[in-house]
């Protein structure tokens, strides 16, 4: 019998990601780029290939459509990437990040495709087909134009009632919608969880009391990704930061995708050892922050080794932005 992927990626609105380093990005002025490159991405493809960068099965599940639909494809195989795809009568959408060489990152993103109704239904159809059995599927990224806001909240609720697991990355409507399939973990980043609440995250602590209302509302576990200022992880239990030092930064592109992508594999390999799997998930996206584009390094123990957890943080410490 062939085994079911470890980790299923569900990603609505996949991109054709378009990445050109320029020395300094100035608002108006004629760049020359030093460097380009071309990868596939969307947040949940993104997650599926920094795992299958370090041998945890996964599957993207995703739409197709159009010219740029066929080169994602393309990129896709290039990579080894296993993937279902979705075929949609509009076009994907190409998206530009601008890098520069402190690894600053400034992205352009595309709205994406116009759905039909049949096509956001094939792909539910296709996502909980692909999940029966996985460890984990993962609702991740924005919605295109024409999905209901509710469609993370309908695969939720179709995963759980097939005994799986589910996490939820998005914002906005997206992501409030979704809590209400009670989702096993929600990865937001500090931005996403101030626009979830209505209100400035400024602190550590600002982010706990924010990621405690998002579990209110419906979330099991929060792991907040916080850049440089590393990530919290808020659950029944309690309260971890981790954090780990990164001196010569190359590109913050897909950085939360691959930590949430090490939480994942963490919860794999360390079962209930939920300061294991915060370990691995900053040390995935502190790992990938070293390297060009928003591609995922094998992970070494070095990696683990460099970060540093807290079961006390200090409430008042403020976030770098």
């Amino acid at each position: 019998m062939i085994r079911a992927p470890l980790v299923v990626t569900v990603t609505p609105n996949p991109s054709v990601d378009w990445t050109l380093e320029i020395p300094t990005l100035v608002r108006g002025a004629v760049h020359r780029i030093t460097g380009q490159h071309q990868e596939p991405s969307g947040k949940g493809v993104n997650v599926t290939r920094a795992l299958t960068s370090n041998e945890v099965a996964s599957l993207a599940v995703l739409f197709i459509g159009g010219p740029e639909g066929a080169e994602l494809e393309l990129l896709l195989q290039a990579e080894h990437i296993a993937y279902a795809t979705v075929r949609i009568h509009d076009s994907v959408r190409v998206n530009i990040s601008l890098t520069e060489p402190d690894g600053t990152a400034t992205k352009i993103n595309a709205i994406g495709p116009a759905l039909r109704d049949s096509e956001a239904e094939d792909l539910l159809s296709a996502a909980v087909a692909a999940g029966d059995g996985a460890d984990w599927v993962l609702g991740s990224g924005s919605l295109p134009r024409g999905m209901s806001v509710d469609f993370y909240a309908r695969l939720g609720k179709a995963i759980h009632d097939n005994a799986g697991r589910f996490a939820l990355d998005s914002s906005g409507p997206a992501l409030v919608a979704g809590l209400s399939a009670r989702p096993d973990v929600i990865k937001p980043n500090a931005d996403e969880l101030s626009e979830a609440v209505g209100r400035p995250v400024a602190t550590l602590g600002d982010a706990v009391v924010a990621a405690r209302e998002l579990m209110t509302l419906g979330a099991q576990t929060v792991v907040v990704s916080l850049g440089a200022d590393g990530a919290l992880l808020v659950d029944g239990v309690g309260v971890l930061h981790a954090a780990a030092s990164v001196e010569s930064p190359k590109s913050t592109v897909g950085a939360g995708d691959a930590l949430l992508a090490g939480y994942l594999a963490g919860t794999l390999s360390d079962a209930g050892d939920r300061a294991a799997a915060l370990r691995e998930a900053v040390a995935w996206g502190s790992a990938a922050v070293r390297v060009e584009g928003s591609r995922v390094p094998v992970i070494a123990e070095s990696d683990r080794a460099a970060v540093v957890l807290d079961s006390d943080p200090d409430p008042r410490r403020p976030l770098s932005g």
